[in-house]
């Protein structure tokens, strides 16, 4: 369907007149004599094309125009001026109106510039339909990429999200698991509900049984109050929970229970506390091995991959690396109030040579430390390698003499737990250790503060 023609003109018999000659045409014509009648008519959109007289009562041609252009009404404007206004309306063409026409009209041009003016309006459209529909394969959520393994996660995300049964997401550190997880809870029924997130990882035992739980008044030394566990806080909404393969043995077994029955007991408590959750969870180790060497219970893994997610590395869909990248240069530049017009050829190219081992997360620090440091108006690859050039203070650790050994060890274990994000793994690799011996230098070196906090 043609989009309709409006004619603003406070002379009665110009609006008039041009509305039968049009209709005559075959187009679909209102009309308004003063401005803001014409506004409100525009608000109210389906005009491809308006007519305005540049001099009108209450809201001219020009106000109307700049009205049009600050609430983003695609309508292509031709203004109608008089002599003396000339000037004003090439101004308002040079600031996107489509054409301007002097009095008294010349019908001929008119007919002419009617055409183009609604060929153009929808050319338009097309374009903003077209946008909104590759925001659409970009974009779920939080989740940026148009890959089609990404596409495969959003089709999950879509299925699973409704139903209440659990999900598994599988994936290595800084791919998104948490994203993918509040994308889950936000396509749900729970979406009004709690979203409460815990890593696993972070916790000695001790200190995770009663975060998951909470305790009652008097269950342990310092415990002057009862505190909810996340099991509560979540209730009637999603708990996710991530690196759950670091859980030790003894809560893995408490917590399939807690999933089995929907309820559970207060650390110190009698009573069962019943739960409505849909729980997520998390890790990225390889299953197989997890199970085969005891880490995780393969009765627990069941029950929580109910519906099992992958998520992709980020060097196995190269082709969402520039929407990414792209997505977060819009966001810190806005943040950090630089004009910066993207990314200049030789960081595109660095972006797509690069492995990105720490993937999405690794990809969102180079571009908010590039997009700080900037000093032109795009992002080079110097800027973006220089995330590859930490400082001292994120890869060093410096020491003053006389530090006992037991203080120097602690700093670096644990400074080294920091660097890489809580990841066991990589964090043993690096201190040539065994994950095992990591895991209980930990515990000791946790356990202290754990217990001062919980005190």
């Amino acid at each position: 369907m043609e989009a309709k023609i409006l004619i603003a003109d406070d002379e009665r018999h110009i609006a008039d007149g041009l509305q039968m000659l049009l209709a005559d045409d075959g187009y679909t014509v209102e009309t308004a004599t003063d401005g803001e009648a014409a506004w409100e008519m525009v608000r109210q959109g389906g005009f491809g094309l308006v007519l305005a007289d540049l001099r009108m009562p209450k809201v001219d041609g020009l106000e109307l125009f700049a009205r049009m252009r600050e609430a983003a009404i695609p309508s292509e404007l031709i203004i109608i001026t008089g002599a003396a206004t000339v000037d004003s309306a090439v101004t308002a063409v040079k600031e996107g109106a489509f054409y301007y026409l002097e009095k008294p009209l010349k019908i001929d041009s008119l007919k002419v510039l009617i055409p183009k003016a609604l060929e153009a309006f929808q050319v338009k459209q097309a374009n903003r339909a077209l946008e909104e529909r590759l925001a659409s394969m970009t974009r779920f959520g939080d989740l940026v990429g148009q890959s089609e393994e990404m596409r495969q996660v959003y089709s999950m995300i879509e299925s699973a999200a409704p139903a209440s049964a659990s999900i598994f997401v599988v994936g290595e550190s800084g791919t998104g698991k948490e994203l993918v997880a509040r994308a889950i809870h936000d396509k749900s029924n729970r979406k009004k509900g709690p979203f409460i997130a815990i890593n696993c990882a972070a916790f000695p035992r001790e200190i995770l049984e009663n975060e998951l739980f909470g305790h009652e008044k008097g269950a342990f030394t310092g415990a002057l109050n009862e505190k909810p566990g996340c099991f509560e806080l979540a209730d009637g909404g999603t708990l996710f929970l991530d690196e759950v393969a670091e859980m030790e043995p003894d809560i893995q077994v408490k917590l399939l229970r807690a999933l089995e029955q929907r309820s559970f007991r207060r650390l110190g408590g009698k009573k069962e506390i019943h739960v409505d959750i849909r729980v997520v969870s998390a890790t990225n180790k390889d299953i197989g091995k997890a199970i085969d060497n005891g880490e995780l219970r393969d009765d627990l893994f069941h029950r929580l991959a109910v519906i099992p997610i992958s998520l992709p590395p980020l060097r196995e869909r190269r082709g969402d690396i520039k929407i990414l990248a792209e997505s977060f240069l819009r966001r810190f530049a806005e943040e950090n109030d630089k004009p910066l017009m993207g990314f200049a050829p030789d960081a595109v190219e660095f972006l797509h040579s690069y492995r990105w081992p720490g993937n999405v997360r690794e990809l969102k620090n180079a571009v908010e430390r590039a997009v700080i440091l900037a000093r032109g108006e795009q992002v080079t690859m110097v800027d973006l390698r220089g995330h590859e050039l930490m400082t001292s203070d994120e890869r060093e650790i410096r020491l003053p003499v006389g530090t006992s050994l037991e203080a120097a060890e602690r700093s670096l274990v644990l400074k080294t737990f920091s660097f890489v994000d809580g990841d066991h793994t990589r964090a043993a690799t690096l201190l040539g250790k065994d994950e095992e011996w990591l895991r209980q230098k930990l515990s000791r070196l946790l356990a202290p503060d754990a217990v001062a906090v919980a005190t």
